[in-house]
């Protein structure tokens, strides 16, 4: 084995080849190596604790190095870590199929666990158009999807982001055209206002015999926007889709698994998709995996079809270690009072964020279970903001003009205190310069 690499050539090597999420090769943002982390505690490798207010971009809802996820996975790898889920299964797919099944609403029987939250959207456009090939409407192969959304960055679900204000703009001339409809206009906690459907009904009633589908964020548009909708709007979709023989795709990766307040955001509305898709939280942030659920009446007109499967099949598909560490995170969310600790979240980030609504440089601030959001009214500068930030001993990870929260559900007062008063602190820096 080489040497052990010091923590400066570590960097090196780093800044020189690895190429991180949204950054460039020649002008990389600052990166900072983490030797642990633990609870809601990132430790650096200079010995910095940071108190972590990402939870690993949304998924890490128990926290880091949760004994009961690790001891699913030690069991599990001492028996197998791998094997194809063409033609074998193995106890912990089943049993996470058990799991999704009682948490799930009574519709959605069918599950097909996928490698990642893009391929299970991937997945579930697949299952939408083979739906329809297979009903003997092939005409209706077109996508409805509400602008401001995010559903991942393959090609098919970059198609699904504003083509002019989205994250994948630059690919906008090779995607495939959808319709784009305005995100709903009426926000979460304000009085509902039936003309914020209007531009789904009038999408719906003039293209539903080339529509096959409407995907959505339920309630929460995640990282197009961080943007907090009105239910109601979930339940008039609802009742649109069925009114026009449409289907109805909710991407519940960001907000399943009780990021909202309700175990998955479509509960808010009591409606139930066609597709729904869950991922991030579904192994607490230990490994990838992600899961499609869907009917009966789906999934046996795509299997009664002459080609008689569904199209996808990732290598990697069902992994037992994933499964395991799901069926565990899972056991655990249900074991403990996650309702109460969400709550409990939702009112101490909105007293902790309050301070940021005086001061002219923020747009808006707004809470909703365990998420907090601070948008400012211009983009803020990640190389300028980040390192302040992690001066406060906090981990936050802002984007564009959004500045935001989603701690762990078992983060303490005390570290959420100081998460916000770390986040109220830089932003006041940066507004008083």
């Amino acid at each position: 084995m080489p040497p052990s690499l010091t923590t400066n050539e570590l960097l090196e090597l780093d800044r020189n080849h690895l190429w991180h999420p949204y950054s460039s090769m020649l002008h990389p943002d600052t990166v900072y190596p983490v030797s642990s982390a633990d609870g809601h505690t990132i430790t650096l490798e200079g010995g910095e604790r940071l108190i972590d207010g990402m939870s690993s971009w949304w998924s890490a809802i128990h926290g880091y190095n949760v004994s009961e996820i690790n001891r699913a996975l030690e069991e599990q790898i001492s028996q197998f870590s791998h094997v194809m889920f063409g033609g074998l299964t193995h106890r912990p797919a089943v049993e996470l199929a058990r799991r999704l099944l009682e948490l799930t609403p009574p519709l959605l029987q069918h599950i097909f666990l996928a490698d990642s939250g893009s391929i299970s959207i991937e997945v579930a456009l697949k299952m939408a158009l083979q739906y329809w090939i297979a009903v003997e409407q092939p005409a209706k192969r077109e996508i409805a999807v509400l602008q401001g959304g995010y559903h991942g960055d393959t090609f098919a679900t970059m198609a699904l982001a504003d083509p002019e204000n989205g994250m994948h703009t630059l690919f906008h001339h090779h995607l495939t055209p959808h319709h784009f409809i305005p995100r709903p206009a009426t926000p979460f906690n304000h009085e509902w206002d039936d003309e914020a459907i209007t531009p789904l009904q009038n999408t719906l009633e003039q293209h539903h015999t080339t529509l096959a589908a409407l995907i959505l964020e339920p309630v929460v548009q995640g990282a197009g926007g961080m943007y907090f909708y009105h239910p109601q709007y979930l339940q008039r979709a609802r009742q649109l889709c069925d009114q026009y023989q449409v289907l109805l795709i909710a991407d519940e990766i960001a907000t399943g698994f009780g990021r909202t307040g309700e175990l998955f955001a479509c509960d808010h509305a009591s409606i139930t998709p066609d597709i729904l898709c869950l991922g991030k939280a579904l192994t607490g942030g230990t490994l990838s995996l992600a899961a499609t659920m869907t009917s009966h009446t789906i999934a046996s007109a795509i299997s009664e079809y002459k080609t008689g499967t569904l199209m996808h099949g990732p290598t990697f598909m069902g992994n037992p270690l994933a499964c395991s560490a799901a069926n565990a995170s899972i056991d655990l969310l249900c074991s403990r009072p996650w309702q109460s600790a969400v709550k409990q979240i939702e009112q101490e980030l909105q007293q902790g964020l309050a301070p940021c609504s005086e001061l002219n440089s923020v747009k808006e601030v707004r809470v909703l279970g365990a998420i907090g959001v601070v948008e400012m009214h211009k983009a803020v500068d990640l190389r300028v903001i980040q390192p302040l930030l992690v001066k406060q001993g906090i981990w936050v990870r802002p984007f564009g003009s959004l500045i935001y929260l989603m701690p762990s559900y078992v983060i303490t007062t005390e570290a959420l205190q100081r998460l916000t008063r770390g986040v109220v602190a830089v932003i006041s820096s940066l507004a008083s310069e």
